[in-house]
Order: C-alpha cells, then structure tokens, then sequence
C-alpha cells in the first residue's frame, strides 16, 4: 500500500492534468484486513539519537515523525505539509516538502503566546525542535523562513484518545454503505472535489467534479477520463475494501476538546499515523462512534472529508 500511496501524492504534486490519477491510486488499494484498523500498543517505539525519541515509521525511516506522548497536530504551509508536536519540556516541529518527505536547511523559530521568539533547532530532515520549560502557552507560532503559521492548543489536558479513535474504527468497518465528500489538494491552488459512495464489501463509486469517474464492483471496474466520455472496464486486482477508515495505527491520540458537527455532539480527537505516514485530525459522534469529518496531513496531501449519510439504502450498477 506505501509504494502506491507515494504514487499518488507524486501524482497530485505534479499538478491538475495529472492530479486524477491520484484518486485511481489511492482509492483502488484496500487497506488493512483486521477487523480494527487502530493500533493503540501500550510501547510506542522510540528513535535513538533524537532528543524525545520519535515514532517508527517502518516503511520510510527517516520521515519526520512526532516524538511518543505529545499532542499533535498540522495543517497545510503552502505546499508544504507542517506538523507539530507538543509534550512537556520538548516541541517539534516536522515539514514535508512537496516531494516529501522532509524539508532540510529551513530557518523555523517558534513563538509560544506573546513570547518572544525562539530558534528551533534541526535535528533530522525535516525535523526541528527546541527543548522548553513545563508546556508552552497557546497559539503556538510556528515562522518557516519568515512566514508564520499558528497552532491553537487544546485548553484541555488532551487526555489519551486511544479508546475512541478504536471504536470509530471498528464502527467504520462494521458499515454496510457510507457517502462521502472530500477535497484533496495539493498546494493552494490545486484541489479535486470529489464524492464517493461505497457498499460492502467491495465496491466504490466515484466522480470527480469536472473530471473523471470511476466504478469498482468487485473484480470489475469501469472509468471514465471526463463527463463526457465513454466508459471503459477493466480489471480490478486486487478487489476493494470499502469502507473503511483512512488511518492504518493511530498513535499519540489524544482529545483535543468537544463540539458538534451538523447538530451531533462529537469528540474532536488528533494522532499520528506511522503506517502511511500521515497526521489525523478527526471529529467523532459521542453517541454512534461515527466519523463525521477527517482531515489528513501529509507530502503533498491536504484532505477533508465530510462523512454522511451512513448505511442507507444504497446499490451500485455496473455504467451503461
């Protein structure tokens, strides 16, 4: 599944003619076969010779990753990806350039409330940290050579999340169908749009706003280039399995506070993803344990989805 994911974001980074294939790679792959899709390990793995350890990231082991126990969170920096990672005494700060996956020989500093300015320093590609007295004071601001991004921290203890994130999951593999929204760019300026239908355990239905469309019924699939044009089968191997959550592990998961998305009362929850590797921010109905919406951080890869509705009706026919 990595070496095609890293397709993907290849493909999106190198702009909007070849920014449909992204979603043939990464919506095409199944993900993992267990029947939970969380890892919540009591040990979480640390990296000697990084001051705070860091998270193991098997398959690309120089990714920048989070150190164990902080609260983490990202966002999109231009057409980097910008993460940070806060515990007591320690705050890192991961960037993946657009190629991914870090970013080296930056100039980032770190402003914690109306403080002062204070330079963080490197310690791996794409990871910069500072060591600090107690825990920072909110917004966290962190100026990549110059320009400023801010990290509101949660006014909470952000307490350990890994129960939650573990249910959502097991109720996302439980769903008969789900329909979701998503926005998927790669920089400022070059975004998909995108709505998907999925009904277990094996078939996905896209369309790309303007662009493309695609439909997997288990071992078959049919795309379309654009609105207009005819559809074309062809073999899907390995099959689909929809649907599912995006993150493989979720670690460092930790509840960032409480709100409502559409009317729900939800738990809005962040971690870290060693498998893909991506950041996660996720709201989560405190009643049903469904995904209401995700956002995903990684090289070249800012999504958003919004999730609904959840096992209605729903078939998928093979396009005349």
């Amino acid at each position: 599944m990595y070496v095609r994911f890293v397709a993907s974001l290849a493909a999106l980074a190198a702009g909007a003619g070849a920014v449909v294939v992204v979603v043939l790679l990464v919506r095409t792959v199944p993900g993992p076969t267990s029947t939970s899709s969380t890892s919540t390990a009591s040990a979480t793995p640390a990296h000697p010779g990084i001051e705070g350890g860091r998270i193991a990231t098997p398959d690309s082991p120089g990714f920048p990753s989070p150190p164990p126990g902080a609260i983490v969170l990202s966002q999109e920096a231009g057409d980097r990806a910008l993460a940070l990672a806060v515990m007591p005494g320690l705050v890192r700060v991961s960037v993946l350039s657009p190629e991914g996956p870090g970013a080296s020989g930056l100039k980032v500093s770190l402003r914690f409330g109306r403080g002062y300015l204070m330079a963080a320093d490197a310690c791996g590609p794409g990871c910069y940290q500072s060591k600090v007295e107690g825990t920072p004071n909110s917004p966290v601001s962190v100026i990549v050579n110059g320009t400023a991004y801010a990290f509101e921290l949660p006014k909470m203890s952000a307490p350990d999340a890994s129960a939650i994130v573990a249910h959502a999951a097991s109720v996302w593999n439980a769903l008969h169908t789900l329909t979701w929204h998503e926005r998927l760019a790669s920089d400022p300026t070059t975004a998909l749009h995108t709505v998907y239908r999925a009904v277990a355990p094996d078939e996905l239905a896209y369309t790309i706003a303007g662009e493309s469309a695609s439909v997997i019924i288990g071992n078959t699939r049919w795309d379309r280039s654009t609105p207009n044009a005819s559809w074309r089968a062809s073999v899907q191997d390995p099959p689909v399995r929809q649907p599912q959550p995006f993150w493989q592990e979720a670690f460092d998961a930790r509840l960032l506070g409480t709100g409502h998305v559409g009317g729900r009362s939800v738990w809005h929850v962040s971690f870290f993803d060693p498998a893909t590797p991506s950041w996660f921010e996720a709201w989560i109905d405190q009643n049903t344990y469904r995904t209401l919406m995700l956002d995903m951080t990684t090289a070249s890869h800012f999504m958003h989805d919004i999730y609904g509705p959840f096992d209605a009706p729903m078939r998928l026919h093979a396009p005349k």
